[in-house]
């Protein structure tokens, strides 16, 4: 199954759970100390909330998760076949999990992310790769 994935910065994580979990009327899949995500059926969604990352109120990234390191890949050789310069981590440990992804920007900057979780992992958020290099956890 694929989903969309919207991941925005939140000043105050507890309310903002409280207000998703009511929206979607679904607890969080995770939490950890300033994250919480949301695996939600209906409509299918991946929230990403990540508290203090440049601001409440701010988109930080948008992704696409998909089933399989194998779908990754094929994202990454059809979004190049299409001219759009990419970038793939494998294996790499960002919003407690393992990921394989590849990133691909859109013409205003915004960094989309194409991923499948390999496992949940112990790690704080991270940096996101995105194509222009490392970037903090939210758009310039």
């Amino acid at each position: 199954m694929s989903r969309v994935q919207l991941a925005l910065n939140v000043s105050d994580l507890d309310k903002s759970v409280e207000f998703y979990s009511k929206l979607f009327d679904v607890e969080p899949a995770k939490r950890r100390p300033g994250y919480a995500n949301f695996a939600v059926d209906d409509p299918p969604l991946k929230l990403v909330l990540l508290e203090g990352a440049g601001g409440g109120g701010r988109l930080n990234h948008l992704g696409v998760e998909v089933a399989s390191s194998e779908a990754v890949a094929a994202a990454e050789r059809r979004l190049s076949g299409e001219g759009l310069p990419t970038a793939t981590e494998d294996q790499v440990a960002c919003c407690y999990a393992l990921q394989d992804k590849v990133w691909v920007d859109d013409p205003d900057g915004a960094p989309w992310e194409v991923y499948t979780v390999l496992a949940d992992v112990e790690a704080p958020t991270g940096r996101l790769r995105g194509v222009c290099g490392p970037e903090a956890c939210s758009i310039r």
